[in-house]
């Protein structure tokens, strides 16, 4: 195949999946040229599984893109069939909303975004080989040999590198949904010498809706208040569809044990490591063997198809034990299944080889972001992207790189994971992953990236402005409830009463009374009104930072410590090795890793307290032997 010249441009993302649209975006919106490469224009930000965004931390996660200035949140506000608040019963800190998704309408607003923006190009192509000259990437070359220019590359190949589709005892090269997968590429990243790893992820079967007994399952409506995970969203859709909820049966599980032969995750099929926090079926029956029962949720895919999505029936059994599992479901027995669930291997980057950047330790302006660097989930795939985006155009245009720390973001707690501890399977945010969880909330992503997102270019001077309007009035209302106060008077008490509450004697601050746990921001603007009504965001706000002040203090006092850390850097050719007193195993892991700062250093599996003390002495003495040549 002859090759020729086929453009030069600032920014190559290769993929258009959910890394992939995001890092264009953002590049582009930047100043950045971009070109956008992916195999099909009809996939583009396709969702091979679950069709649904959000739900605990990813939630979060979508909200912090929005509030950067990415496209995820605007683009399901405009294209979902149902919306909900989880754990609304709880604390703020684990709040989070979760959408299902209109697939196909989802695919349409990305790619209609990305054939819009300035400074963007979208093209259809195979990419094949990555060049490098010098450690240095300088462009790449497609299948039909056109060579394309660039000063960055970001690679966002999600399940493709190497796919492999497995149903039952049948494997075929295959990325998701049967797409072409990416062999030529998979084979060039290797060559330049990166360390990869199998991962395995899986799919349920789909089903007709027409032939599904709901009468036997539960309903699951979105809320019917307006709900959004854009800071921007101003008309909310209320005409939602339910999901519905049913249960394995007794025969399932029997079915299941009796086949368990014929699953390709027991028969030795699969070697690649599977998410833990999304098990298939067979997974899920044998490790909760004592469990009469699991949960499966009957989930739309679109207002205009009637495929039914079956979450929680993860499956790579052959086809016709499938059917057998189906109809075995109440609600199910005379289901039809459209398409089969399946498992897919695909090779994936082990990530510690990154930089926080996500830029490649081992060639220069290269970066890779989503489910290639071995995470699962649109979420987390679109966060890795627009920050890859906002690093290669930041590197291109000559401005300073971006990293958010773990007191910042979800984004930054991913980040960090991923490239200073790596992952053994495919990666899931998680709650439990952040230390400072209560900062990093649902209601509050806006305060704390909204500045980050308008210096980078990506949030515009109008939405920023009513940013800041917010903002101050949340500072003036809290100042307000501290200073006015509210005397014991029958209306007063009137109003405790109706919480259940006990009645005041002295006066007292108003913020103080909303300290109670009974008490809402709702009632204590009854007995003393703002000059001019609250937003209810920022009524929310309000409530949130009196009710949770002591603990917000104690956990940013905490973030300060750990600042003090971060702001302890390491000289990049810094030489492990020739430090005595640290542990063999720490040595290589730092030599793996080359962190940063002192607190990232810190937060690497294998070394421990000692290793970090000695490190810090070396470094404050000036005692550091350097990596030779």
């Amino acid at each position: 195949m002859p090759k020729y010249e086929a453009g030069t441009f600032d920014v190559i993302v290769i993929g258009a999946g959910h890394a992939g649209v995001e890092a264009a975006l953002a590049a582009a919106k930047m100043g950045a040229s971009t070109l956008v490469l992916t195999m099909n224009l009809d996939m583009i930000a396709f969702m091979p599984c679950n069709p649904s965004l959000g739900g605990p931390a990813k939630g979060i996660v979508v909200r912090e893109i929005d509030a950067l200035g990415g496209a995820m949140g605007k683009v399901i506000d405009k294209t979902h069939i149902q919306m909900r608040m989880l754990n609304t019963g709880k604390g703020p800190a684990v709040r989070a909303l979760r959408a299902q998704a209109d697939k196909v309408l989802y695919q349409q607003e990305m790619k209609r975004l990305l054939e819009e923006q300035e400074n963007l190009t979208l093209h259809q192509g195979v990419v094949e080989e990555l060049i490098v000259e010098n450690d240095e990437v300088t462009g790449l070359i497609t299948q039909v040999g056109a060579i394309y220019r660039a000063k960055t590359v970001i690679v966002t190949t999600g399940t493709f590198l190497r796919g492999e589709i497995i149903i039952g005892d049948l494997k075929y090269s295959s990325g998701p949904n049967n797409q072409m997968p990416s062999i030529r590429l998979a084979d060039s990243i290797r060559e330049l010498g990166f360390e990869m790893v199998r991962f395995k992820t899986g799919t349920p079967p789909r089903i007709n809706s027409n032939t599904i007994d709901y009468s036997k399952t539960e309903i699951q409506p979105g809320d019917d208040v307006p709900r959004a995970f854009s800071y921007e969203t101003t008309e909310f859709i209320m005409d939602q569809l339910p999901c519905w909820l049913t249960y394995t049966s007794p025969k399932t599980h029997e079915i299941i044990n009796e086949n368990l032969h014929l699953s390709p995750m027991y028969s030795g099929m699969i070697k690649g490591k599977g998410p833990r926090y999304c098990p298939s079926i067979e997974d899920k029956i044998v490790r909760f063997a004592d469990k009469s029962r699991h949960q499966i949720f009957l989930e739309p895919e679109g207002r205009n198809t009637k495929e039914v999505y079956v979450q929680g029936l993860s499956t790579s059994l052959p086809e016709y034990v499938q059917k057998q599992l189906i109809e075995s479901v109440p609600g199910l027995e005379k289901a039809e299944m459209m398409r089969a669930g399946y498992a897919i291997e695909y090779d994936a980057i082990v990530p510690t080889q990154l930089w926080p950047t996500l830029e490649t330790k081992k060639i220069r302006n290269l970066y890779t972001a989503g489910q290639l660097n071995g995470t699962s989930g649109y979420e987390e795939a679109a966060a890795q992207g627009i920050m890859a985006g906002i690093n290669a155009a930041s590197r291109v245009l000559g401005k300073e790189e971006c990293i958010l720390g773990r007191a910042d973001a979800y984004i930054g707690v991913l980040i960090d994971d991923l490239v200073t501890k790596g992952t053994s399977e495919p990666y899931r945010l998680l709650t439990s992953r952040a230390e400072y969880r209560l900062l990093l909330r649902h209601d509050n992503a806006d305060l704390r990236l909204t500045e980050t997102g308008h210096a980078l270019g990506l949030i515009n001077e109008e939405r920023y402005q009513a940013y800041l309007v917010k903002k101050q009035q949340i500072e003036e209302e809290v100042d307000r409830l501290r200073q006015v106060t509210i005397k014991p008077s029958e209306q007063v008490q009137e109003i405790i009463r109706e919480t259940d509450g006990t009645e005041i004697r002295e006066p007292m601050k108003a913020a103080d009374l909303l300290k109670r746990p009974e008490m809402k921001y709702d009632q204590i603007e009854r007995i003393v009104p703002p000059v001019e009504k609250l937003s209810a965001e920022v009524e929310e706000q309000v409530e949130i930072f009196i009710k949770y002040e002591g603990y917000i203090e104690k956990s940013m006092q905490q973030v300060e410590k750990m600042k003090k850390m971060e702001n302890k850097k390491i000289p990049e050719d810094i030489d492990y090795h020739a430090i005595s007193g640290i542990a063999t195993e720490a040595k290589m892991m730092l030599s793996e890793v080359r962190p940063l700062s002192i607190a990232q250093a810190s937060r690497i599996s294998g070394v421990n307290p000692a290793d970090i003390s000695i490190l810090l002495v070396y470094i404050e003495q000036g005692r550091i032997a350097k990596i030779s040549g």
